[in-house]
């Protein structure tokens, strides 16, 4: 069986899609519907940067959104490959939809922008922060958040892999659990150039905002099941798309349960569409076995 699995913030970078919008017309066009869907010339963003603006929140979240479903565009096209699973981490859930038909393309490129400065208001600059946990279990994570909170918020955000793990909140709160997880056999504990404490109960405000913005966009029968970040397990119900999506705001993203689920439900192919490789590199460590490939460019396409 093969899963699609679509990337998340941070996977960006100038140029990208470029060169699959120069030789794909299936890409070219994405990118043209997504200029048109956010009134703004998306495509110039994601082909010549600058990389200071391609960071900004509202435009990462739909710039990845756009080369992801660019790509997926030329797979199916050019291969013509239906997945059995699809999944996405954090804002890659977005692309995920889209693959499964939940979501149309310009509702999607549309909500993630309005999320992307829901997300970024809902925390003053400064308040707080993020950092990557290396070396320790999730138990153990669980625990020391729970230790050093002190009435301040700081929570596990991200379980991406054994051993690592991204925890989310109060800057003094995380800066508390940093030195706590050293302390009880963290190999690393780094702080994470973020703008915001994503994926958290601080995002709660985001949450309800774009709580009524999906409550205008239609979601569709879904084609294959998506597994969400929030319960990491199948849905196949069009009725529980926008209530996952509220609830992932705040909510931690359970990627190595949802990818555990992949490989119990038969999965032993996953194909990373977009830019980057941060998933494959993250599957081959929970996965081990299972065949791994990533197509966010020309190049990648020729390989696959």
């Amino acid at each position: 069986m093969t899963a699609f699995v679509f990337p998340g913030q941070g996977s960006q970078y100038a140029g990208m899609g470029k060169d699959l919008a120069e030789n794909f017309s299936q890409a070219r066009h994405a990118f043209e519907e997504a200029n048109d869907a956010l009134g703004m010339d998306l495509a110039k963003l994601c082909f010549d940067g600058p990389e200071e603006d391609l960071k900004l929140t509202a435009n990462t979240q739909p710039a990845i959104v756009t080369t992801s479903i660019a790509a997926l565009r030329v797979v199916q096209e050019e291969a013509g490959l239906v997945p059995d699973y699809v999944a996405g981490h954090s804002l890659g859930e977005y692309a995920a939809l889209v693959c499964a038909g939940a979501l149309s393309f310009e509702d999607a490129v549309r909500t993630v922008r309005q999320r992307g400065n829901f997300m970024q208001d809902a925390v003053p600059v400064g308040v707080g922060t993020m950092a990557a946990i290396i070396g320790l279990d999730a138990q153990v994570v669980d625990e020391v958040c729970d230790e050093v909170a002190q009435q301040e918020v700081v929570a596990p955000a991200n379980y991406n892999s054994p051993g690592q793990i991204v925890i989310a909140g109060h800057v003094a709160a995380v800066e508390r659990a940093m030195a706590l997880a050293k302390e009880r056999g963290a190999k690393r504990a780094l702080p994470l150039p973020v703008s915001a404490p994503f994926h958290c109960r601080l995002m709660e405000p985001a949450a309800r905002q774009l709580e009524a913005v999906l409550g205008e966009v239609s979601v569709s029968d879904l084609t294959c099941p998506v597994i969400s970040n929030v319960e990491a397990t199948p849905n196949r119900k069009a009725g529980a798309v926008r209530d996952l999506l509220v609830k992932q705001v705040y909510s931690p993203v359970r990627w190595e349960e949802s990818v555990r689920t992949m490989t119990a439900e038969g999965v032993d192919r996953f194909i990373e569409i977009g830019p980057g490789k941060v998933l494959s590199g993250l599957i081959k460590r929970i996965a081990r076995g299972s065949k791994i490939q990533n197509i966010g460019t020309v190049d990648d396409l020729k390989s696959f």
